[in-house]
């Protein structure tokens, strides 16, 4: 259990981070030890890593974070890269790293991930014939800011990803915004300039709402980067605590369909105990 060390913790997260944190740390457990005697080097790579143990606002009960959860995984993985731009809690997490894993192999990339593709994917290990790496990859933004742009560059690799993507929080509340031509947030999340007129289209004819559509064209947009098709009903969605209104969808991208079964047991086993055995 996670502990006020004294070190920066961020911004206060609502309880629902609880249950995000169970399905990621319960999949990570899967993907390390399942692929361990398959790959020569497993890598995980974090876009926003944060401080690394962060306080629920309504219970001030502290959460281990993203990086934290990975680096205590049954087996852990052989490289890992966190990426954070908050200059606080990339300083208390690489602290807190080389307090609690000395030995574990950590890069720290300082900086916006999208200004920070480059050096992200110059830290993960060159594969060859003879040298079989592959990257998960947990990208947690607060809202839609990371670029299709940087998704795709680091897709160059070998690499699953498991991603929140801020629906219901950031695109839903914000459409108004966004439909101004003039806002370009959501072209560079899908990476595409006229999802307006895909939007208006999709209206017209009475499809879904704004954020399936959304998660919709994410995924197909992924499939042009060969990854397996990923339909809305697979994407896990996550409610708030308070008023239990949707916030966000964690979604899986792989190229190959045993990570979906491993994030299908998940989704069945995972419970508040974290007890789930491979």
């Amino acid at each position: 259990m996670a502990k006020d060390d004294g070190l920066y913790c961020g911004d206060p997260v609502g309880a629902w981070v609880e249950d995000k944190h169970r399905l990621v740390a319960l999949y990570e457990t899967l993907f390390s030890t399942g692929m361990k005697r398959k790959w020569d080097v497993r890598v995980y790579v974090d876009l926003f890593a944060g401080p690394g143990i962060v306080r629920v606002r309504e219970t001030g009960k502290f959460l281990f974070g993203s990086p934290f959860l990975a680096l205590q995984v049954k087996d852990p993985f052989d490289k890992y890269i966190f990426c954070e731009k908050n200059p606080q809690s990339i300083e208390a997490l690489t602290a807190r790293v080389k307090k609690n894993f000395p030995n574990a192999d950590v890069s720290f990339v300082s900086g916006d991930c999208n200004e920070k593709a480059e050096e992200i994917c110059s830290k993960i290990p060159v594969a060859s014939q003879n040298f079989k790496v592959l990257s998960f990859c947990f990208v947690d933004p607060y809202d839609l800011s990371v670029k299709f742009s940087t998704i795709s560059k680091i897709a160059d690799r070998f690499v699953d990803f498991l991603m929140l993507l801020a629906l219901y929080m950031d695109a839903n509340r914000n459409l108004q915004h966004y439909l101004d031509s003039t806002n370009r947030k959501i072209d560079d999340f899908v990476g595409l300039a006229d999802w307006r007129e895909r939007w208006a289209a999709e209206t017209f004819s009475g499809k879904p709402l704004f954020p399936q559509f959304l998660a919709e064209t994410y995924s197909r947009q992924m499939e042009t980067l060969d990854y397996l098709p990923l339909p809305f009903y697979r994407m896990k969605q996550i409610r708030s605590d308070v008023r239990n209104l949707p916030l966000y969808r964690l979604a899986l991208f792989s190229r190959h369909e045993l990570a979906y079964r491993y994030w299908d047991d998940v989704l069945k086993y995972s419970t508040s105990q974290m007890n789930f055995e491979i």
